[in-house]
């Protein structure tokens, strides 16, 4: 995920507990806990879900507006001990016997294990075409080993934003071309983007994203190779699921490049590259001891620099004569570390400094800051940024500099589709024991595939890979975990997830409508 982002792991506890039906109630943020697949039907029957923290809520994501909202007491998603990472299939290499490891995931949304209270809302619903999902384990247990040697690849041959096009562009269209995907390199004028398509008679259309690039001086230190191929056997195991059970609807698999800087998928929105899409699904790892998924918002963003220029001097014979860039830099480091007194918890400003031919004995003629601005909804960003660039204007006039300021990247907070998560939630936790928590207010991380969820239905879950204690994401420590096989499993499992979640978009009308429902409710709320 973008930017050096980091969040934490937390649970509301509930004021009370509250019977509900089976169904997923959309006006509710849910920590769904279902029994294990392997009880006996009698016993699943006679046992409840329980949704925990229920809270009502105008839209998806108005807790994130509250400024009383208080962060609650943190705990470790690693703790439950419900999933291990075992290979869901059989792979060409055999994982060495995992050892758990304490984990300070910094990705986590809310998991500690205690057993909520006992309410009886009513018998388990069937679970959506069960022979669906038979038919997408199959294809990617078929694709396994290919697929892990597609992510080997990428995660040994790292490549920075927009740097793509070297091996990452070129493997992951090469391998669904021969797959008789109609494939579109080097999409709509970015070098590194690419479009795969593929329909069986017509019907919706679904994206799929697949992310790519790796971080300067780290490599794959996010899992985007994981990303890459995750998105490839999405797409593949749901077109095989249209073919196989005769149901209309066309797969669309974008790589996105340039998600840690350059905000890639805003650009591909700018030139179209998401028209005509019904939904839109993808998947992220976090560095977590057992297997577990989440799912929640993030955090909006804005990038700002200022570049500051003054007049250079000797400092010590006439220094009266110059104007002092990087005391204008300093300045403006100073106000906005003030400022941040004033701001709510959730917000955050973080910024460094820079300069050029800088030698203690010459007034310094020219200063530049970068800076990142986040909340957790757009709109506060915006009021957030105002503050900032007064700050950044002030010190220029303080100083007697000149100063240009540029507004330059701009990552929206992420809107998990309430009925998509859902359907998630309950596919993961009731076939595959998988913990998951879904919840309504943001982790500090942001993506740019936030944009993409506000010009469409989208859902993005997050899942656990094992990892070194301290490895969370955006260390060396990840960018090793990334290539493990316990990774790859964990990642293919996720893939079976929101297959069947992304399959259902296209094939059941009516979870489609209340999909675009809920979204069409959480635009007009923005």
């Amino acid at each position: 995920m973008g930017r050096g982002k980091r969040g934490d792991s937390a649970i509301k506890q509930p004021m009370e507990a509250t019977p509900v039906s089976t169904e997923v109630r959309q006006s509710f943020s849910f920590k769904i806990v279902l029994p294990s697949p392997n009880a006996s039907a009698a016993s699943i029957l006679s046992r409840p879900v329980y949704i925990l923290g229920l809270r009502s809520l105008r839209g998806c994501f108005s807790g994130l507006l509250k400024g009383h909202r208080q962060r609650a007491q943190s705990h470790s998603i690693c703790s439950s001990p419900q999933a291990s990472f075992e290979s869901p299939s059989k792979l060409t290499e055999q994982p060495p016997k995992y050892v758990s490891l304490s984990s300070c995931c910094d990705f986590s949304v809310g998991l500690d294990g205690r057993k909520p209270p006992s309410y009886d809302p009513g018998p388990l619903k069937e679970m959506y075409r069960p022979e669906v999902l038979a038919t997408i384990e199959a294809k990617l247990t078929e694709l396994e080993p290919e697929l892990r040697s597609l992510s080997l690849t990428i995660h040994d041959h790292p490549e920075t934003m927009f740097e793509e096009r070297r091996h990452a562009h070129d493997v992951l269209t090469a391998f669904l071309a021969v797959r008789g995907w109609a494939v579109t390199p080097h999409y709509l004028g970015l070098a590194t983007a690419w479009r795969a398509e593929r329909a069986h008679r017509g019907g919706r259309v679904l994206g799929v994203n697949a992310e790519m690039d790796a971080l300067p001086g780290l490599g794959h230190a996010c899992g985007h190779n994981l990303i890459a191929v995750a998105g490839v056997g999405v797409a593949l195991a749901v077109f095989a699921a249209l073919r196989a059970h005769d149901t209309p609807g066309t797969v669309v698999l974008l790589g996105t490049p340039a998600e840690e800087s350059g905000c890639g998928k805003q650009l591909l929105l700018d030139r179209g590259g998401y028209e005509g899409m019904d939904a839109c699904v993808m998947c992220h790892p976090a560095a977590g001891a057992t297997q577990a998924l989440g799912i929640a918002p993030t955090l909006a963003l804005q990038v700002i620099d200022v570049e500051y220029f003054g007049h250079p001097a000797h400092a010590a014979f006439v220094p009266w004569e110059g104007v002092n860039a990087l005391d204008a830099a300093f300045v403006a480091y100073s106000s906005i570390s003030a400022l941040r007194q004033q701001i709510k918890p959730a917000h955050r400003v973080h910024g460094v400094v820079s300069g050029r031919d800088w030698t203690p004995n010459v007034i310094p003629d020219y200063a530049k800051m970068s800076w990142i601005v986040r909340a957790g909804a757009w709109d506060e960003v915006e009021g957030l940024r105002d503050r900032v660039i007064r700050c950044l204007e002030a010190a220029s006039m303080a100083t007697g500099c000149k100063h240009k300021i540029t507004l330059g990247d701009r990552y929206f907070d992420m809107r998990q589709n309430r009925v998509l998560a859902g359907d998630l939630a309950v596919t993961a936790q009731r076939q595959y024991g998988v913990p998951t928590v879904v919840r309504d207010d943001a982790v500090p991380a942001s993506t740019d595939f936030g944009n993409v969820s506000y010009a469409l239905p989208a859902v993005h879950p997050t899942y656990n890979i094992p990892a070194a204690p301290g490895a969370q994401n955006h260390t060396a420590g990840f960018t090793k975990a990334a290539r493990t096989l316990e990774a790859h499993a964990a990642t293919m499992l996720t893939a079976r997830m929101l297959a069947l979640t992304a399959f259902r978009v296209l094939d059941d009308d009516v979870f489609f409508r209340d999909v675009r429902r809920v979204f069409e409710e959480d635009r007009a709320a923005r």
